[in-house]
This record gives structure tokens, C-alpha cells and sequence, in this order.
């Protein structure tokens, strides 16, 4: 009987142990925190160095690094995904008046700072993984802190039916440190009416 129930405890643990894991990652706080920095190091890099930059010669000269919110884990999210049964293209309205298009994917369903929250995912219609999507967001920092133009974040499918968003990532469009450039302005379906108070902020020459 004893042996029986060390056996079930030592399957409860290691349930525990995986849910743990494939919730947080599998990484630890600190690891986390590096490997957040480390992707914005890269994004500073591009901006600072690449002939592709939105920068121009004059801005990358007193350019020094990415204005962004501190680092805070509750800003990462598990995000469920419920899939659109008509993936309708969708014209999105561009900075400079023009519009692209996108395919409306699915929902992305959430909780974050006590609030239940739901995000549209998009794709390009040249995308050719399908398990990679687009998210152009604005929040209540919108206009103040962050750009008023909105933000993106890059994601990735991680699950059957779930993905992770980590707003700790959220970059600024191009037209954000460059009016020549259109970028594309967030649907009315991603205005959050909460705060994210991580990612980048606005940028400041």
C-alpha cells in the first residue's frame, strides 16, 4: 500500500513539475530576465548599426540604447487560441493612408492584471509558417509612454491551442522613430483598455 502511494505522489510530482515548467518555460527568473535583454540588445544593434534602420546617419549618432519598461514577468502570458472559422482577409489602414492586408487568423484569449482580455492574431498573406503571427497593439500607455501610434510584437504558436505573449517584448514600429515610414495601425479588435506597462516605450531623440 505504502508503495503504491509513493508511486502515485511521485507521478503527482512530476505532473507538477512538467505544468510548472511548460508554463514558466522552463527557465528561471534570471534566465528569463537574460534572454529578454539579449533580444533587446539585438533590436538595439539593428537600430543602431544596420543600413536598414529607420534611423537616419544623424539619429544613430546619439542613439545609445532602447528606451524601454523595466523587465516584469507579469506581463508574460499564456494566451488561448481560438481559431477563426472564416480567416477573412482584413485591410489594415497604414501611417501614410494606405492599407495592407492581413488574415485574420484567430483570438488569442488571456488573463493579465485581473482582467480577462482577447487579442486578434494576424497573419501576412505571404506567410508561409502558419504558426507564426502578427500582433499590432495599443494600450492605455498608447500616446504617452509608448508610441501613439501603437506597438507589435512578433509571436509564435507554442502549443495545439495555446501560444505564449510577452508584451517584455513589444517593439516600436518603424514610423515611430521615422515619419517617412508607414506602418500599420492597429484594428479596433487590439486596443486594449488596460495598461502594458512593459516593452519599449516612445522613443526620444
Amino acid at each position: 500500500m505504502k508503495q503504491k502511494q509513493l508511486l502515485l505522489a511521485g507521478v503527482g510530482l512530476v505532473v507538477l513539475v512538467t505544468f510548472i515548467y511548460m508554463f514558466t518555460g522552463g527557465e528561471s527568473t534570471a534566465g528569463y530576465q537574460e534572454s529578454v535583454l539579449s533580444e533587446r540588445e539585438k533590436q538595439f544593434k539593428f537600430l543602431k548599426f544596420n543600413d536598414e534602420s529607420p534611423l537616419t546617419a544623424v539619429q544613430k549618432r546619439s542613439f545609445d540604447s532602447l528606451n524601454c519598461f523595466p523587465i516584469d514577468e507579469k506581463f508574460r502570458v499564456r494566451a488561448r487560441i481560438v481559431p477563426l472559422q472564416n480567416k477573412e482577409l482584413l485591410e489594415i489602414p497604414m501611417t501614410d493612408g494606405s492599407k495592407e492586408r492581413y488574415l485574420k487568423h484567430s483570438y488569442a484569449d488571456f488573463e493579465i492584471a485581473g482582467t480577462s482580455q482577447r487579442l486578434l492574431l494576424l497573419q501576412p498573406v505571404n506567410e508561409v509558417d502558419k504558426k507564426n503571427f502578427f500582433l499590432p497593439f495599443a494600450d492605455e500607455t498608447s500616446g504617452g509612454l509608448t508610441y501613439g501610434g501603437g506597438r507589435y510584437l512578433n509571436l509564435r504558436q507554442d502549443g495545439l491551442n495555446s501560444i505564449t505573449i510577452d508584451f517584455n517584448l513589444a517593439y516600436n514600429p518603424y514610423c515611430a522613430y521615422n515619419a517617412d515610414y508607414a506602418c500599420p495601425i492597429p484594428p479596433k479588435e487590439n486596443i486594449l483598455s488596460i495598461a502594458i506597462e512593459a516593452g519599449e516605450k516612445n522613443y526620444e531623440e
